[in-house]
């Protein structure tokens, strides 16, 4: 077993995670399931596809027409800096979750780096943010079902759906891996098949029923690359941002995934040629076929671009693909939302019930009572206005709860590096540009904070997040003294 397996975890920081697995004492052991640890049971073709479908989410086959009518064709620089900055944001997890094999997620490494509190903020954040975005993808499965059942009541498409996710989950995590993994290869079939249309009609000079040709020439020819100016393509941010929910999921399955020395990396180094072919090159062969002006709001522009080409069944499967991205995101929601309720529950930082695992090594209980609490997504769709209205307002809150998870990671790679100097050196997965790169990003961050707060809507979500990190931090402070007490008398 090599240093970094095996390296001692000193402070009062230390997680029940982050140090050497050892078995519980009888005084700490409340029967046989609590002796089970999660295990490796996912390949190495279900992390490279749940990298792949955690880079590529509802946002951007719904969101990104949003993104479009704001920023016209440099939509896809959007997407772009903002990838760029992620790749450095995983890099630095991946370096931390190699460092120590006993890591299960960055809630460990905020846990040993940062102290108890860090753990329990990150960790309880997380859960919350994926709640949220849960919430947020509940409202756009419903919407996609009332595409082919417009009468079908709103609690029926979610509810049917979560329950299928947790059976999925409960049995064992290869289903998981396996349901994420052909989610993910249908995103990716969708966006190649974009791709591969749009170069067809640019090869054909083909002239749509409007009278606009397809041409390259559409990316600077009404308006310019940046038709709106600044501010339009810094509006394009709030969407684009919420299109990369969840690709920081590959660190959590890192944990139960075989070899992860090996495969964390691949899954990492494969994130910017998959961020250019399936952001990047969607993007501009979307607006090189579509006047930007024409990409209506709310319309999915792989329907509108799948339509001109003549395919007529065009809406219903890419209905069917948006409503699979929604079930990938779902998917992935409760599968992190568990395993983040099991790691505080091993810490003792949520519900001791919560850290029993199934005889096939999955937190139950952790997963039925995030299931329960994904459904509570139904109650948007009863007191928004419209479902897109519900849609737009958790997918912002979500953004910005993952933009403080992003952050608290190269927060943590910071520390590490000041803490850990040893480790580094010995990494075997170095982040490229070191801490003088995570500086960068945290700057980047904070200014997409700002960007946030220029548009009303956005604005709104803004004020109303900070109310979470109130409650979470009196909930520590009740923790804290609560523990205090048992430690006093104990």
């Amino acid at each position: 077993m090599s240093a970094r397996e095996t390296q001692p975890v000193d402070g009062p920081g230390r997680s029940a995670l982050s140090r050497p697995v050892k078995k519980p004492s009888t005084a700490d052991r409340q029967g046989p399931e609590e002796e089970r640890e999660l295990q490796r049971g996912l390949t190495n073709r279900h992390l490279q596809l749940i990298a792949l479908g955690g880079a590529i989410g509802t946002g951007m086959f719904m969101g990104s027409s949003s993104t479009i009518h704001l920023a016209g064709p440099s939509s896809a620089l959007v997407y772009a800096l903002i990838g760029f900055f992620m790749y450095f944001m995983m890099r630095a997890l991946g370096e931390m979750l190699l460092s120590n094999l006993n890591y299960k997620s960055f809630r460990d490494i905020a846990e040993d780096l940062l102290g108890p509190a860090g753990g329990f903020i990150a960790g309880w954040t997380y859960w919350f943010s994926w709640i949220v975005a849960a919430m947020g993808d509940m409202a756009a499965i419903t919407a996609y079902f009332q595409y082919w059942w417009p009468n079908v009541p709103k609690w029926l498409p979610a509810t049917a759906l979560a329950a299928v996710l947790l059976a999925l989950n409960i049995v064992a995590v290869q289903f998981f891996g396996e349901a994420e993994f052909w989610f993910a290869l249908i995103k990716l079939i969708a966006v190649g098949a974009l791709v591969i249309v749009a170069i067809a009609l640019l090869a054909s000079h083909f002239v749509s029923p409007d009278g606009d040709p397809a041409t390259i020439a559409n990316l600077w020819n009404d308006g310019g690359f940046f038709p709106n100016g600044l501010m339009g393509f810094l509006g394009g941010f709030q969407i684009a941002f919420f299109a990369f929910v969840g690709i920081e999921l590959v660190g959590t399955a890192a944990a139960e995934t075989k070899d992860p020395c090996t495969t964390l990396p691949k899954a990492i180094n494969a994130i910017p040629v998959r961020l250019a072919l399936f952001y990047v090159l969607a993007l501009l062969a979307i607006t090189t076929v579509i006047p930007w002006r024409k990409v209506v709001p709310g319309v999915s522009p792989f329907v509108s671009l799948f339509g001109l080409a003549g395919f007529g069944a065009a809406a219903s499967v890419m209905n069917f693909v948006l409503l699979t991205a929604a079930a990938s995101s779902d998917n992935s929601g409760l599968y992190s939302t568990s395993r983040m309720m099991y790691g505080l529950a091993l810490d003792g930082q949520a519900p001791s019930r919560f850290r029993k695992l199934s005889s096939n090594n999955v937190p139950r209980n952790a997963l039925i009572a995030s299931c329960l609490l994904l459904l509570s997504g139904i109650i948007f769709l009863y007191t928004s206005d419209s479902i897109m209205q519900a849609f737009a307002l958790v997918t912002t809150v979500a953004a910005l709860l993952f933009l403080f998870t992003w952050s608290l990671i190269v927060v943590c790679y910071i520390v590490y590096r000041h803490k850990r100097p040893q480790l580094h050196e010995e990494s075997i997965y170095k982040m490229p540009g070191g801490v003088p790169m995570c500086w960068i990003v945290l700057a980047f961050f904070v200014i997409s904070l700002v960007i946030l707060t220029l548009d009303p809507t956005t604005r709104i979500a803004v004020f109303i997040t900070p109310i979470w990190f109130v409650f979470i931090g009196s909930m520590y402070f009740v923790y804290r003294r609560r523990k205090q007490r048992r430690d006093t008398l104990g």
